[in-house]
């Protein structure tokens, strides 16, 4: 699991390839990831927008950006967590993620970033 901690906001990533929905032959490779966000900070937050950016091992870099996360803009007060899961697609076996999420202090409405950690999206390897 990927971890990384901006400005009191704990974001823990981890990944799993999913072989039921990929099609190696075509390029297809389809990956999961499960995202914890934690306030570990003493200020209510929430969650505004995502920004994504996703690269595998062809050099294809695609950006994604859009509000919340999976349809949501969660509120966490200090010490409570959101988790969420959602999927990511690739055209190689290998990739990695990063990001940032646009957060909002709910006392004063100032908005700041917080890092995503990069991590990497493999598919595992089987011989025939």
């Amino acid at each position: 699991m990927d971890t990384l901690i901006t400005k009191d906001i704990r974001i823990s990533v981890e990944t799993f390839y999913k072989p039921e929905y990929s099609n190696p032959i075509e390029g297809k490779y389809i990956f999961a990831y499960r995202v914890l966000i934690e306030n570990i900070g003493s200020e209510t937050v929430q969650l505004l927008r995502r920004h994504w950016i996703i690269s595998d091992s062809t050099g294809v870099i695609r950006e994604v950006e859009g509000e919340g996360v999976i349809g949501q803009k969660p509120v966490l007060n200090p010490g409570e967590s959101h988790q969420y899961i959602s999927w990511s697609n690739l055209s190689s076996e290998l990739g990695t993620m990063h990001g940032t999420y646009l957060m909002k202090k709910l006392v004063n409405h100032a908005e700041f970033k917080v890092d995503i950690p990069r991590f990497s999206l493999l598919a595992p390897y089987k011989l025939n």
